[in-house]
């Protein structure tokens, strides 16, 4: 069987220490049960900059192209890097370079976690929700965009929110889809009361509906309610389509059922070609924490899930993803916090330790097995 080829792209901040546990997982799952991936490292980021000029140098850009998924762990803010040296080598031109239009933000309840949880467990116990962002338009990418002085020396910056029909229902699709194969119902949410942008996005969706999903149950929520929907009755939802902007906000936002955003995983996935690959990008939402960075105390939990994400999108072995998930599981339910997910009194470990606990979890599942 050919390997799949992963570029690890550490980055910045505690991205390479989160990352470096998912790949201890990786390494695992290739020698214990023989999945099939080929990983190589390449430099991003500020160490990459201050290294050869660039965030992303054209050799790991290069690599980028030939790889059959990214496993990458956070940008930062380099302070000091040209802004257009940041625009070409962010993360966001990542996505575009690869078409990668939908970014898949699973959210769940861990039953372990109740005492850290904000959410009491009776409003969000059971909660398991697939929140999909578009991921490539919107205000992150429209233009105009920029800051300029007026004549009268004010400074004003514009920024500009645009997609077209095709970029909604393509994303609409991917959602659509994801529902089939989940609890067959699709929230899409908008700002359609205010928004001319939003009411392109309600009837594109509604259209798209009526001609090939008629199976699947179709609500409308506005972003302002699905915000307080999410905190005071998430298990309303099965999967939730929204625009860029409103995706990022809302998926953060639900960082709260899962107990931490150090606990969420994503995917940014692209269209599948003729040969039956699709561009993948997997990373945890949390951003690069420079407050904490090397001090060996971040959550690695949200980089593991990227890799079973990854395991389940890219490698096609869904069995395996659901064993690495039920491991995470293991792993907390055996008392694993780091500081982020542990209730006041709870012993706390540290990056290396929760990914040691993944793995005797992962090896006390595999016995389990014969």
């Amino acid at each position: 069987m050919t390997a799949h080829r992963i570029l690890v792209l550490g980055g910045d901040g505690v991205g390479p220490e989160v990352t470096a546990q998912a790949v201890r997982v990786a390494q695992w799952l290739i020698a214990r049960c023989g999945i099939p991936l080929e990983l190589v490292e390449a430099p991003y980021g500020m160490s990459a900059w201050q290294a050869h000029g660039a965030i992303l140098p054209d050799p790991t850009l290069a690599a980028v192209r030939n790889a059959d998924a990214i496993l990458f762990g956070a940008i930062g803010d380099y302070p000091g890097v040209p802004v257009e040296i940041r625009r070409a080598g962010s993360v966001l031109r990542l996505r575009r370079e690869l078409g990668l239009f939908a970014n898949l933000r699973p959210v769940r309840y861990w039953s372990p976690l109740s005492a850290s949880c904000p959410l009491r467990a009776e409003v969000a116990g059971g909660t398991d929700i697939a929140i999909v962002r578009e991921n490539t338009g919107g205000l992150y990418f429209g233009t105009p965009r920029g800051t300029t002085t007026l004549a009268d020396g004010r400074r004003e910056s514009v920024n500009t929110l645009r997609y077209a029909s095709d970029e909604i229902e393509r994303v609409a699709r991917f959602a659509f889809e994801l529902a089939r194969t989940r609890g067959g119902r699709l929230c899409s949410v908008d700002k359609s009361n205010v928004l001319e942008n939003g009411v392109l996005w309600r009837q594109t969706v509604t259209a798209l509906h009526a001609r090939e999903y008629a199976d699947v149950a179709l609500s409308h929520m506005l972003v302002d309610n699905c915000a307080m929907q999410l905190v005071r009755d998430p298990r309303q939802f099965d999967v939730i389509v929204t625009e860029n902007m409103f995706g990022d906000i809302l998926s953060d936002g639900a960082g709260a059922i899962a107990g931490s955003l150090g606990m969420l995983p994503s995917a940014s996935l692209g269209a599948v070609d003729a040969a039956g690959h699709r561009p993948a990008l997997y990373e945890p939402v949390h951003g690069s924490a420079p407050d904490i960075a090397g001090k060996g105390l971040a959550n690695p939990i949200g980089a593991i899930l990227s890799l079973a994400l990854l395991l389940r999108h890219s490698a096609g072995v869904p069995d395996v993803a659901a064993m690495l998930e039920a491991a995470v599981e293991g792993a907390l339910s055996g008392g694993a916090r780091t500081a982020d997910i542990a209730a006041p009194g709870e012993p706390v470990i540290g990056t290396v330790a929760m990914g040691d606990a993944v793995l005797a979890a992962l090896e006390a599942a595999l016995r389990a097995r014969g």
